[in-house]
């Protein structure tokens, strides 16, 4: 069963450990090196992390489809992490997902954003670009298990 197949209602919510193995099971299918349950922990008992889910409810049938993990730094939003399972992409979960990022970060007065991705992630960068993201630099050979760059992306402003 396809989001996009039926009609779903989605809810966002605060992540929680009972989550985690839904989480876990779109990070392995996501992420070339997908995080750890102890990494997610960490965030979620971080002060100034914020762990956000969506939820999808289809008749009977209730999943998480979506998440992303993001913190305050100083003055800048710094976005962590952020997937969605296969079967709930081009529905617009991660659009809606870094405009609340964005609205959560505008609401404390932060207006400055960034993130870093895989040079080979097309998919994100394109998402990434449409929430008005601009590459500003490169750090090459970042990610040790591809030896794939990590594009340094900026977005600013309201």
């Amino acid at each position: 069963m396809y989001c996009d197949e039926i009609k779903c209602r989605v809810t966002v919510d605060l992540m929680s450990e009972d989550d985690l193995p839904e989480i876990l099971a779109i990070e392995r299918e996501c992420q070339p090196a997908p995080w750890t349950r102890a990494m997610f922990i960490d965030e979620m008992n971080a002060p100034r992390a914020h762990c956000l889910t969506v939820k999808a409810e289809a008749g009977e049938r209730a999943f998480l489809a979506a998440y992303i993990v993001f913190r305050f730094v100083a003055d800048e939003l710094h976005l962590h992490n952020l997937a969605v399972s296969k079967e709930c992409r081009r529905q617009g979960l991660g659009r809606n997902l870094m405009n609340l990022m964005k609205d959560i970060g505008l609401q404390a007065g932060i207006t400055r954003r960034t993130l870093e991705v895989r040079s080979s992630n097309r998919e994100a960068i394109g998402l990434y670009e449409k929430c008005g993201f601009v590459v500003r630099g490169r750090r090459r050979g970042y990610y040790d298990d591809t030896n794939d760059d990590a594009l340094i992306m900026w977005a600013e402003g309201r």
